[in-house]
């Protein structure tokens, strides 16, 4: 488990890191909950999840096109921190809620197309998303006894397709 310097460490890094990007953070907040490990898994019986709220006046240059670019700073930032601070930990960075937002909107699309599968009995499929995404889409759906989730494609073309059970 971090203790209370570790993450005033953590935070400090973060900072320092946005600075030297020469994009300073307005505000940045630093969380820590834990995830209990499946059966399977081969983490400690807990791990950490820093959970990083990051504000800034230039967002969308941090985010890139499609979130690509919060992602992959993220990446980096998970590397950097886990060497700094000495444990493995999870990372979730999220800059002007635009992770949560995100999740939010494909929470709602994955019901709506859902209940509109139901109604119609036509599947449907939705653009090519990132892993991330489509497991938010198939998390969403899988306790529906209506309908399936299913993945198609092959790299940057995967996708998902929902329909009748």
């Amino acid at each position: 488990m971090l203790n209370q310097g570790q993450l005033d460490k953590i935070k400090e890094t973060v900072s320092d890191f946005f600075e030297k990007m020469t994009m300073p953070a307005s505000s940045v907040q630093v969380g820590l909950s834990s995830v209990k490990k499946d059966a399977e898994d081969l983490l400690p019986e807990q791990i950490d999840v820093v959970e990083l709220e990051i504000k800034s006046d230039e967002p969308q240059i941090l985010i890139g096109q499609q979130g690509q670019t919060l992602f992959e700073i993220q990446r980096l930032l998970k590397m950097i921190l886990n060497k700094k601070v000495g444990e493995i930990f999870y990372f979730n960075l999220d800059i002007n809620d635009y992770k949560k937002q995100k999740v939010e909107y494909l929470r709602d699309l994955a019901k709506d197309l859902a209940d509109h599968v139901a109604l119609t009995g036509v599947e449907k499929k939705l653009s090519p998303m990132s892993s991330y995404e489509r497991r938010i889409v198939h998390a969403e759906l899988s306790s529906r006894v209506d309908v399936i989730t299913e993945s198609h494609g092959e790299g940057l073309d995967r996708h998902i397709i929902i329909k009748l059970k």
